[in-house]
């Protein structure tokens, strides 16, 4: 995949309750060129909120690129760093406790764009000083807020 373009994708996700109403948000960067970009859900959890947000972002490219993304969850960005989503493709979508993966549906999405790119991911602490973590949690929670959530925050769960 070498002479692909190098985009880098900041990603969050927000909800008032979890669940409750959420919101997603992203900020795809290549070049001198950014966009931002959100979206939310009525019911919902911050989990769905974070994976749709990086699904979301992939979506939108068009040809296959390098990836760097960028993401304060913890859930999204470990199932790929320590290879938990090659277990669960392996056991039929299944935990090690036997239990169904949350959201795989959504992880299958991922799986598949995923694939499309050369991707790498990378933890970000959350509200700390990264700009463009912080803008995405910013348009996340304003998102949220226009499906009916009141003091939405990001975070782990569900």
């Amino acid at each position: 995949m070498s002479g692909l373009k190098h985009v880098t994708l900041y990603t969050d996700g927000a909800c008032s309750g979890n669940p409750g109403a959420g919101g997603w948000a992203g900020i795809l960067i290549y070049g001198e060129v950014t966009r931002e970009f959100s979206g939310g859900e009525r019911e919902t959890t911050n989990n769905r909120m974070e994976l749709t947000a990086v699904i979301e972002g992939l979506s939108r490219l068009k040809y296959a690129c390098v990836v760097d993304i960028y993401s304060d969850s913890a859930y999204v960005v470990n199932a790929f760093a320590e290879h938990w989503i090659e277990g669960w493709k392996k056991s039929g979508w299944k935990k090690a406790d036997g239990k169904p993966v949350l959201n795989a549906e959504l992880w299958k999405k991922l799986d598949v764009l995923v694939h499309k790119h050369k991707v790498t991911f990378h933890k970000v602490k959350g509200h700390a000083d990264n700009e463009y973590n912080n803008r995405c949690d910013k348009l996340a929670r304003e998102a949220a807020k226009l499906f009916g959530g009141e003091d939405a925050e990001g975070g782990e769960g569900g």
